[in-house]
């Protein structure tokens, strides 16, 4: 199924002043099926203190994803630091091993800043196929794909993914799209990331 998708309200977490940090990547993979580990780092990965910016042109893990070309750029002006992530024509058939959907998001992206009381994010996200995706997207929207083991989800798609530490500090990682293959526990396990920008008011190692 087809969905468009426009950008999500920006969020904000509170936190003292600080030296920022923050990064970007247009992807990444650590997931195992079959007794095999497939890692790919970050994708294109650039940091406020370098690579400023970074580009992938995409490549192929099997049936496992294949990502187009990708972009990030960050920055740090003053005591803000900005970082941001893009990327195009993901897609991913590995869950019609199970009997699951093919997956494909056109394109997407995440963006965050900090700011004197802490950090904000944002993502979009545009031309979804294999679920079904609202018009707005609120944070940490969760879409379970069932057909797994005992009733159990073959996949999670978490999109406009924020995570924060408990208790809040100020930073932040936001994803655009979170793929979770069998949260339950199955024959694969691990995790598929499209975009991601994190950002630090602190500044921590």
């Amino acid at each position: 199924m087809l969905a468009v998708t426009t950008l999500v309200t920006p969020f904000l977490v509170a936190a003292a002043s600080g030296a920022s940090t923050g990064w970007a990547s247009s992807g990444a993979i650590d997931v195992t099926i079959d007794n095999e580990h497939i890692v790919t780092g970050e994708l294109a990965k650039c940091t406020v203190d370098g690579p400023y910016s970074a580009r992938t042109p995409g490549g192929e893990t099997g049936d496992i994803a294949v990502f187009g070309v990708g972009e990030t750029g960050c920055g740090r002006s003053g005591a803000v630091s900005v970082a941001q992530a893009s990327g195009h024509r993901f897609a991913t058939s590995v869950l019609k091993r199970f009997g699951g959907p093919a997956l494909s998001v056109r394109t997407y992206s995440a963006k965050c800043a900090t700011t004197e009381t802490g950090s904000l994010g944002e993502v979009a996200i545009g031309a979804v196929e294999g679920i079904t995706v609202p018009a707005q997207i609120p944070p940490n929207d969760r879409i379970v794909i069932p057909g797994g083991p005992a009733g159990t989800a073959l996949a999670t798609v978490i999109l406009n993914e924020t995570v924060t530490p408990q208790p809040p500090d100020g930073s932040l990682v936001t994803h655009a799209v979170h793929i979770k293959l069998f949260p339950q526990g199955g024959p694969a396990s691990g995790d598929i990331y499209l975009g991601t920008a994190a950002c630090d008011p602190f500044g921590k190692k």
